[in-house]
C-alpha cells in the first residue's frame, strides 16, 4: 500500500499568493448606471487561508502589496478574519481581475489587470522562507503563482525546497489559467519541477494533462457517465503518484455545467485507495469563483484533523458546493454547517 499522509505537529497552514480586487460588473451594464462596481478582496490562496481561519485551522498568509493606506485597510480587514498576515511591502500596483457578476472564469468575462503588480515584481531571495515557516505544518500555494512570471515560479520554488527541507506537507492546486501563461512558458515547462515538492495534488484530469502533460484518454467527454470520469481519474492519480514519490495523495474535482443544471462531485486517492464522493446537483448558483480553493481548504481541514480519507472527501465537496451559492470568493459556512449539508 502506498504511503499515506502524516502530518508530524499542528502548526500552522500557511499560504503564498497574490492578494487581488475583484471586480464584477453585471451582465446588462447596470454599473454604468449605477456609477458603481461591486467589488470583492480576492486571490486562491487567500480564499483557502480565509475557510482554514473560519474553521479553526491556524491559519498564516504571505503576500506583497505596494505601501499605502488602502493595501493596508484590506491587511487590517483579513487580520480581523483571524489570519495571520505577513507583507513584503514595495512596488506601486494592487493586482486587480474583472469578472463580469456570475460567470466563469474564461472567455471575454474575464479580464487580468495584474501587470507591474507587487507581487508580481517578486523575486528570489525577497522573502525570508526560513523564518515565514516558523511553526508552520503545511505550505500551501496553486499553480496561478508560476502562471504570473517565470520570477515567480523561482520563487515558489525556493519557497518549496525550505518547506521540504523542513519536512513541511506541501499541497499544490493545478489551477490552470490561459490568460496568465503569457512569459514564452507553457505549463508543462514549469510545473513539474514544482510538483515534484508537493504532498498532496488537487485540481482535475485536464489540468492534470496542461500542466504536467499526462494525457486524457480521448473522447471520454462524449460519454457524459460519472463511472467513466471517475476512471480517468483513478488512472491520472496513479500516474501522479507514479512520477512524483512524494505525492501522498491527488483529488479531483468535477463540475459540469449544463443547461437546467450543476452536477458536482470528487474523487480522492490516498494510501493505495480510491474514494469518491456524493454527487451535488442545483438548477441555479450564484458565483462559480472560488469554490476549488475551498475545496482544497477542506482537504487541509481533513488531513489536519486526522478525518479518515471519506470524511475528508466529503466535507470538501460539501464546502465547495455549498460555495457556489456564496457570491463573496470565500466561504462563510462555518465546520457544523458543512456537515449538515452533506448527503
Amino acid at each position: 500500500m502506498a504511503d499515506s499522509l502524516k502530518i508530524a505537529s499542528k502548526g500552522k497552514a500557511l499560504t503564498f499568493g497574490e492578494l487581488l480586487l475583484r471586480i464584477s460588473p453585471d451582465d446588462e451594464g447596470q454599473w454604468l448606471k449605477d456609477n458603481q462596481f461591486p467589488f470583492f478582496i480576492a486571490g486562491a490562496e487567500l480564499n483557502a487561508a480565509t475557510a482554514l481561519a473560519l474553521w479553526g485551522v491556524p491559519s498564516k498568509y504571505v503576500t506583497a502589496l505596494p505601501d499605502n493606506g488602502m493595501a493596508r485597510q484590506i491587511v487590517a480587514f483579513e487580520e480581523q478574519q483571524g489570519i495571520e498576515i505577513s507583507v513584503r511591502y514595495h512596488g506601486s500596483r494592487l493586482g486587480l481581475y474583472f469578472l463580469t457578476k456570475g460567470k466563469d472564469l474564461k472567455n471575454d468575462a474575464l479580464i487580468y489587470d495584474r501587470a507591474y503588480s507587487a507581487f508580481s515584481e517578486l523575486k528570489p531571495g525577497m522573502i525570508d522562507w526560513d523564518k515565514e515557516f516558523e511553526g508552520v505544518s503545511w505550505f500551501h500555494f496553486s499553480a496561478i503563482c508560476p502562471a504570473i512570471s517565470h520570477n515567480i515560479a523561482d520563487v515558489c520554488e525556493e519557497a518549496l525546497r525550505v518547506a521540504s527541507e523542513k519536512n513541511i506537507i506541501v499541497s499544490i492546486d493545478l489551477n490552470y489559467r490561459s490568460k496568465l501563461w503569457k512569459f514564452g512558458k507553457e505549463p508543462v515547462d514549469i510545473m513539474p519541477r514544482l510538483v515534484q515538492y508537493c504532498d498532496v495534488v488537487m485540481g482535475n484530469v485536464w489540468a492534470a494533462e496542461a500542466m504536467l502533460g499526462i494525457p486524457v484518454t480521448p473522447n471520454i467527454h462524449e460519454s457524459g457517465q460519472r463511472s467513466i470520469y471517475l476512471k480517468e481519474a483513478l488512472r491520472t492519480s496513479e500516474e501522479i503518484v507514479r512520477q512524483y514519490p512524494k505525492c501522498k495523495a491527488v483529488a479531483n474535482t468535477f463540475r459540469f455545467d449544463g443547461k437546467a443544471e450543476v452536477d458536482y462531485y470528487a474523487a480522492l486517492y490516498t494510501g493505495g485507495e480510491f474514494y469518491s464522493s456524493n454527487e451535488y446537483s442545483a438548477s441555479h448558483i450564484i458565483n462559480k469563483v472560488g469554490s476549488g480553493d475551498c475545496f482544497l481548504a477542506g482537504l487541509i481541514y481533513g488531513f489536519y484533523n486526522d478525518l479518515g480519507p471519506e470524511q475528508t472527501l466529503e466535507f470538501a465537496t460539501a464546502a465547495a458546493f455549498e460555495k457556489l451559492f456564496i457570491e463573496s470568493d470565500v466561504t462563510n459556512l462555518g465546520v457544523k454547517e458543512i456537515w449538515n449539508r452533506v448527503k
